[in-house]
């Protein structure tokens, strides 16, 4: 019989302490059947985790073998657990349980789209439209064909790790398609089929689809309060052998979490002796609401080992589609010979669009920040008025709310939302393996005053999924 495979191990001290509060009513083992199946759910325990003996979970939690016997039997029976020699007792999803993918329906007028985590373009595009038509004027006796990207646009990114300490050449400089485009090469580059690549869970759906389109392995580590847990993401590396390390410390994408600087450092430290690649995606680190971010993951930047990710299109418009990599001078080389074979060269126009507005960052991000302050405190106390049995984290930056449902109702709501005319993304598009059914994403890039409707809106569906819910699990509960 083949064994499963695994991706990390838990400790039965480190089980003991996600599992805190599982006590119920009812009989010890269905408690903690629950308390085991809810982590699951939630992502918080991922699938491929090799459980602790059940010997040495009963002396962790206090209880007899005979009780854990029971709970891993009834996880077993739902399909949780699977136990094979070899694989010891492992995590795993019942057949069904499947992600969703990111967008399952066409757009459409009437619905108000709260799918994308973008803003609209700022005041400051028009002006820099125009000064970029003329600028353009000194580029039209050359082919318009740059692999790398105009110089001016590398040295406006380069200057931008500079300002956030991170010493940066132009030449470190690849410019992209949008972040899309640089997380499709740098994963084409380093992953091959069957390699694994780790992953935040939950995560950027497109960096899981990125992953599962080059035949690579996602391998998910679960996001807390303060980010990524990095003792169990340095574990799962030394367990997995991964080929990319893929993280977004900065305001977190779906989560809104930020890496701590101590974490970072170490995460740092611990990834550099494995010869992983750690891709650092930060096109949400202009985007701190309350506080400025940390020092950037990359550090130095002089670890090889080490690459960022940028955009416009999260600090200042998706419509121009610009984006890059940092990296040394000949991955870059590299890099740009793996571009060729799909896409020559950007567009020279928006280029010099976002060199433009790079170079007034600093007065039309503050103003964008406080923009998406007052839509983001506009939507929480709205969410607290109509749906207050809601859990909501406030995040300290970027565009996005990580809802806690408080049932595995999300791919319903996303469903009965489109007849109340919103269109919502299902907590499962952001897991690996359908995980966070229990989890829903709201952006808050829109005006208030359709943040207002939109509530009002979701408010109504919510209230249909939820008259309907029957035997539904609830946050605390088992199963009926």
């Amino acid at each position: 019989m083949s064994t499963l495979p695994v991706d990390r191990t838990v400790s039965s001290a480190r089980l003991a302490g996600l599992l805190e509060g599982w006590r119920g009513e009812g009989p010890a083992y269905s408690a903690l059947a629950g308390g085991l199946r809810a982590a699951v759910l939630a992502g918080a325990l991922p699938t491929r985790t090799r459980l602790p003996s059940e010997r040495d979970l009963a002396a962790a939690l206090g209880l007899s073998r005979t009780t854990v016997s029971a709970t891993y039997d009834l996880l077993r029976d739902e399909g949780y657990l699977v136990s094979r020699q070899g694989s010891g007792t492992v995590t795993a999803l019942p057949p069904g349980a499947t992600r969703s993918p990111r967008f399952n329906d066409l757009p459409d007028a009437h619905l108000i789209d709260l799918t994308k985590a973008a803003p609209s373009a700022p005041p400051e595009l028009t002006n820099a439209c125009a000064q970029a038509v003329e600028d353009l004027r000194a580029h039209l006796r050359s082919p318009g064909l740059e692999p790398l990207g105009l110089s001016v646009l590398r040295a406006a990114v380069a200057d931008w790790y500079v300002e956030r300490g991170v010493p940066t050449d132009p030449e470190q400089v690849l410019v992209t398609t949008g972040a899309q485009q640089a997380i499709h090469l740098l994963v084409s580059l380093f992953a091959r089929r069957g390699d694994r690549v780790v992953v935040e869970h939950p995560t950027y759906p497109n960096a899981i689809d990125v992953v599962t389109a080059s035949g690579a392995r996602a391998v998910p580590v679960p996001v807390g309060e303060r980010g990524v847990d990095v003792d169990l993401l340095l574990a799962t590396v030394r367990a997995s052998d991964p080929r990319v390390v893929y993280l977004v410390p900065d305001h977190h994408n779906p989560t809104g979490t930020v890496l701590p600087a101590a974490d970072r450092e170490r995460l740092r430290r611990g990834l550099a002796r494995t010869g992983a690649l750690l891709v650092v995606d930060e096109v949400f680190a202009d985007l701190g609401l309350d506080a400025p971010a940390p020092h950037s993951l990359l550090g130095s930047g002089t670890d090889r080992h080490v690459v960022g990710i940028g955009s416009a299109s999260k600090s200042y418009w998706s419509g121009l589609r610009v984006g890059w990599i940092r990296a040394s001078r000949d991955l870059v080389s590299r890099l740009a010979t793996e571009r060729a074979k799909v896409d020559i060269s950007g567009s020279v126009l928006d280029q010099l669009v976002v060199t433009r507005l790079m170079q007034q960052r600093a007065g039309l991000l503050a103003r964008r920040r406080e923009e998406l302050r007052e839509r983001r405190d506009r939507i929480l106390s709205q969410l607290a008025d109509q749906l207050p049995g809601w859990q909501v984290q406030v995040p300290a930056g970027g565009l996005s709310l990580w809802i806690d449902l408080g049932a595995p109702a999300s791919s319903a709501l996303a469903r009965v939302g489109r007849r109340h005319g919103v269109h919502l993304v299902p907590g499962t598009a952001f897991g690996v393996d359908g995980s966070f059914d229990n989890r829903l994403r709201l952006t808050y890039a829109e005006p208030e005053e359709v943040l207002d409707e939109a509530v009002r809106r979701i408010a109504t569906a919510w209230h249909e999924v939820d008259r309907g819910a029957g035997t539904r699990t609830r946050r605390g509960s088992a199963p009926a």
